[in-house]
């Protein structure tokens, strides 16, 4: 049996390519990259087909974490008939997944933060704006829901 996880943020350039990674990172380094299946999105389509944005790439480098080879791509309606986890950063993210969710969509959607243990936050706030402390945080929020998800995963569904 495979699984399949998406993570989704607005543009895919900050968050969910760093979801991503992490969380492609902690599946082969579990030896589980043959299980699950790890992808990620943007509800708008500005980026499309770009590379992470440099303070994301350079910020999950430092920690060991490669984005470089990801690329930016917009949700699909169709991305509900593949994937089994899509998980959304923020509640906007959320609302607007949830418009596009078919009826008979039978997977996990919900927002990634519940997956990790820090109470502190409930959504990945968006680094875009800000200065090399967000992205930090953001790395510091995805990697302890990463492993949470993972877990999760191997007890549900492995």
């Amino acid at each position: 049996m495979s699984v399949k996880v998406l993570f989704v943020c607005l543009g895919n350039i900050c968050r969910s390519p760093t979801a991503d990674g992490i969380f492609q990172k902690l599946v082969s380094d579990a030896g589980l990259t043959k299980r699950i299946q790890v992808d990620s999105a943007g509800t708008a389509n500005w980026h499309q087909g770009r590379a992470p944005d440099a303070r994301t790439v350079a910020a999950a480098a430092k920690r060991g974490f490669d984005l470089s080879v990801l690329r930016a791509r917009a949700v699909k309606r169709s991305d509900f008939d593949e994937f089994d986890y899509i998980l959304a950063m923020d509640e906007q993210n959320l609302a607007d997944l949830r418009s596009l969710k078919p009826a008979d969509y039978t997977g996990h959607l919900g927002l990634f933060l519940a997956f990790g243990s820090q109470q502190q936050y409930r959504e990945v706030p968006d680094p875009y704006h800000g200065g090399s402390e967000g992205f930090e945080l953001v790395l510091d929020l995805v990697e302890d829901a990463a492993a949470g998800l993972l877990t999760a995963i191997q007890e549900n569904k492995l």
